[in-house]
């Protein structure tokens, strides 16, 4: 199964709010697995790769590599390189944990930093610059990228140091940035990001076919993984549509310049638009294989599907982590008391990025992440709507800087916790959600799923006779 404890998460609580949630969210993440999609559209015979109704004859072609970065690239590098087998020449995978079954043929996979990026993403970001460079026009590059590729694609422009931009990730993630703005300012000061990795291979003249999955905020569903995406704006491999002026922003409204390195304020406030990231690659075949919306929209099948009204809240849910925690309960305890405005029993889905602000790292006392404190604010309100199970989980397997994808409360999780000695609203205010959570077993434990369309959220409010 993907969550592997499902078991001691369904022995507690409102235990039939919970299975149903869970079961929801269990089969949503089987039909997201990205192995499975692209092994779905894609085939070689020997002499033919197709990706859907698209061919190329790899005969014509010196040299065939794979390069993949990503919090889902397991999955995704595993079944090109099992697809190609020994047509491939080399590739170069880095991942955020490397698990058992991720086992390659003729694929390097590297260990990178996430949220934060390290040395071994770094060193591995030099091997693939080198192997772009030695390319050529008869040699294609078949590129998978999932979200998470910026902290795990570190590879910071001439002039900036790992450890700047290090240290310019941690600020900007706890600036109360949302991930766009993040990224302006992180995609500027890179060598691969921000679609230098894709210009980097236009120059050597080589052929670019890319799989991408976009955990965006406003991205549209996808309809058809195996068409070519005319429309691919998602980087390291394709066009970047965040600008120098986009940074300036960012580092201006969250007033960072003081706490960021003085050489990347420096670069982003005075580059020229001769060091603006590019913003189109006419020539590169590009499929886009999931989309944020698509989890929601999966999810409400299977909820009908096992019988239940399920409505989609949104997939543009952004903001502070614990807020929306709290926003939820009192939706759901609408619904419950006043049928408005869906009647109850039904399902409440939602996807997107919170975020937690953190001014201070002093006032960190554990580990968390925003979907742990989502649930944690769901909480404190839930006692008061009988039954109320809400789950919040990182779609790709890992929530903040733990190692569980997230959380599930209920409406007995509070008095569960006070009875336990533990009091969530000061592990709110310390950061150390991950630790309460875990001492009453409501952390949801998955490894790689296989997918990262960001935050996935499913709520259940039953009915009270």
């Amino acid at each position: 199964m993907k969550i592997r404890n499902y078991k001691s998460l369904t022995d507690h609580g409102d235990i039939e709010s919970r299975k149903i949630v869970l079961d929801i969210t269990e089969r949503t993440l089987e039909r997201l697995d990205s192995y499975k999609l692209i092994k779905s559209i894609t085939s070689f015979d020997g002499h033919i790769l197709k990706i859907g109704n698209n061919e190329w004859d790899l005969d014509t072609k010196k040299n065939v590599y794979l390069i993949g970065a990503g919090k889902a690239c397991n999955h995704m590098a595993r079944a090109i390189d099992e697809i190609l087998g020994a047509r491939l020449t080399r590739g170069i995978a880095i991942v955020k944990i490397l698990e058992k079954s991720d086992v390659f043929n003729k694929t390097e996979v590297y260990v990178g930093g996430h949220p934060l990026p390290n040395e071994a993403g770094y060193q591995a970001c030099l091997k693939i610059i080198d192997m772009v460079k030695h390319a050529g026009p008869d040699d294609l590059f078949i590129v998978v990228i999932s979200g998470g590729s910026s902290a795990l694609m570190s590879c910071p422009r001439e002039g900036i140091s790992l450890q700047d931009e290090i240290i310019t990730t941690d600020v900007m993630l706890k600036s109360g940035a949302n991930i766009y703005e993040v990224n302006a300012v992180r995609r500027h000061i890179s060598a691969l990001n921000g679609g230098m990795l894709a210009k980097l291979i236009e120059e050597q003249g080589s052929e670019l076919i890319g799989f991408g999955i976009s955990d965006a905020v406003g991205n549209p569903p996808t309809d058809h993984p195996e068409e070519r995406c005319l429309s691919y704006n998602s980087t390291p491999m394709g066009p970047d549509k965040t600008t120098f002026e986009d940074a300036r922003n960012a580092i201006r409204k969250y007033d960072t310049a003081d706490r960021l390195p003085k050489n990347v304020v420096d670069f982003i406030m005075n580059s020229g638009p001769e060091y603006e990231t590019p913003k189109a690659f006419p020539n590169n075949t590009y499929f886009r294989i999931n989309t944020l919306p698509d989890s929601c929209i999966i999810a409400k099948s299977i909820a009908e599907e096992m019988g239940y009204n399920a409505y989609i809240l949104t997939s543009f849910l952004e903001g502070e982590a614990k807020d929306a925690g709290t926003v939820f309960a009192s939706i759901a305890r609408q619904i419950q008391a006043y049928g408005t405005p869906f009647k109850a029993p039904c399902v409440i889905l939602s996807s997107g990025e919170v975020t937690t602000l953190i001014n201070d790292n002093s006032t960190i006392k554990g580990h968390g992440g925003p979907s742990q404190e989502m649930m944690t604010g769901f909480a404190l309100s839930a006692d008061k709507i009988p039954g109320a199970c809400m789950l919040s989980i990182d779609s790709e397997g890992t929530d903040g800087t733990t190692p569980v994808a997230g959380a599930i409360t209920d409406s007995t999780s509070l008095s569960a916790a006070l009875k336990a000695g533990i009091d969530f609203p000061e592990a709110l205010r310390n950061h150390a959600c991950y630790e309460a959570l875990e001492a009453v077993d409501d952390t949801i434990l998955t490894g790689n799923t296989g997918t990262n369309l960001c935050d996935f959220n499913v709520m259940f409010i039953p009915s009270v006779n």
